[in-house]
């Protein structure tokens, strides 16, 4: 048994073992996960994946003389105003008014990071204590008070692969899929996913310090739609599904190389979030967990042309390590898949959390408090009939 506290003793003093994801898999197959676990401090891991449910905080400081914003533009996207004076949040799906689906919420926050002016247009009602009624100005990040992306769904433990068995190309956020299961997409990092390395969230809670963008992040609380649980097949063997994060850190000190706006084909824009968590081997029952390689980390296979409520699995168990041998076999077909995430830049951000571990530059942390492992689904049931 170790600590988090003794791990980080030795992360101060630059004694700390520390791999990476991939590196633990190999590790533990030729020494065991006993020796692996006596041995390894400190494991590292990384995902860069198209995250919609992403956006920022932005406070603009006040302007003479004073406004109120109601309604804000920038780069022409709009964003949510009504939260005080001069705050907005900007969503990253959000698109252009007048660039539609090339332009968007992401990449306004893309430009932001990158050192950019975009342009800022603002309105309001005027009042005798904000009495501007309209504004334009040209804003970058160095021009800010605060700007921190919160996004409230992040890191996605385990998504389903999809496939298209409709006779008709289809376009999702699962990209183009092509008619009579032509082809499989998927959008996990296999056994370099955060959430798949400690799927009970023994470590993993409120507070806890996560790479984030480039910047040192935060858990802020569980995700939306955080559903944790598994299937557990016949074998013993189970497959961890939903648990998300909300994340929050400071823009002002992230970096395009891990954060890119995308434009997903008649789908809609969305973005590219770089999320690496570093986790303390505390014994040999988390070692084995994170020693997990992609011959034994599974998600299933689903028909994304039919209606959610009521849409079929096609194969309830795949690996990871078929899906990157680039097919997947799908009722006795066997077609091509492809990634959303990009393995190479999920590498890379392990590779860079297990450096500046290494360097002491980040120590791990204790949660403040547990992410709960009971939330309930709820669907929505609108009143208007879409045919």
């Amino acid at each position: 048994m170790k600590t988090i506290s003794e791990i980080n003793e030795k992360i101060r003093a630059g004694s700390a073992v520390v791999l990476t994801a991939e590196e633990v898999v190999r590790m533990a197959r030729e020494q065991g996960v006993k020796e692996t676990a006596k041995k390894v401090d400190v494991v590292t891991t990384g995902t860069f994946s198209p995250m919609c449910s992403s956006g920022a905080f932005l406070n603009f400081g006040h302007a003479e003389p004073l406004i109120r914003m109601s309604g804000v533009k920038l780069n022409d996207v709009p964003a949510c105003a009504g939260l005080a004076a001069v705050d907005c949040y900007l969503g990253a799906t959000e698109l252009s008014e007048t660039r539609g689906m090339d332009y968007g919420g992401a990449h306004v926050i893309e430009d932001l990071i990158a050192g950019k002016k975009v342009h800022l247009s603002a309105r309001s009602y005027g009042t005798d204590c904000y009495p501007r009624k309209s504004l334009e100005a040209e804003v970058g990040l160095s021009d800010m008070n605060q700007c921190f992306l919160f996004n409230p769904r992040n890191a996605y433990q385990n998504y389903n692969c999809s496939v298209n068995t409709s006779d008709r190309i289809i376009h999702t956020y699962m990209g183009t899929l092509l008619p009579h299961m032509a082809n499989a997409t998927y959008a996990t990092a296999g056994e370099l996913s955060p959430l798949l390395k400690d799927p009970e969230l023994r470590t993993i809670g409120i507070g806890t310090r996560v790479f984030f963008c480039g910047a040192q992040g935060y858990v802020a609380w569980e995700g939306t739609q955080c559903f944790p649980g598994y299937t557990e097949y016949e074998d013993g063997v189970r497959s961890y599904s939903g648990a998300t994060l909300a994340l929050i850190g400071d823009m002002k000190k992230m970096s395009t190389d891990y954060i890119r706006a995308a434009c997903i084909y008649q789908y809609g824009v969305s973005m590219f979030v770089g999320v690496g968590i570093p986790f303390p081997v505390l014994d040999e029952d988390l070692c084995a967990q994170l020693s997990k390689g992609n011959d034994e980390l599974f998600t299933e296979v689903s028909d994304y042309s039919v209606p959610l409520r009521s849409r079929p699995v096609l194969r309830q168990r795949v690996s990871y390590a078929e899906l990157r041998s680039g097919t997947v076999e799908v009722c006795g077909k066997k077609i091509p898949a492809a990634p959303m995430t990009s393995l190479k830049k999920s590498r890379d951000i392990a590779l860079e959390l297990k450096r500046q571990v290494q360097k002491g530059e980040f120590l791990l942390t204790e949660p403040a408090a547990k992410l709960p492992l009971d939330t309930t689904k709820h669907v929505l049931h609108a009143l208007d009939d879409p045919k």
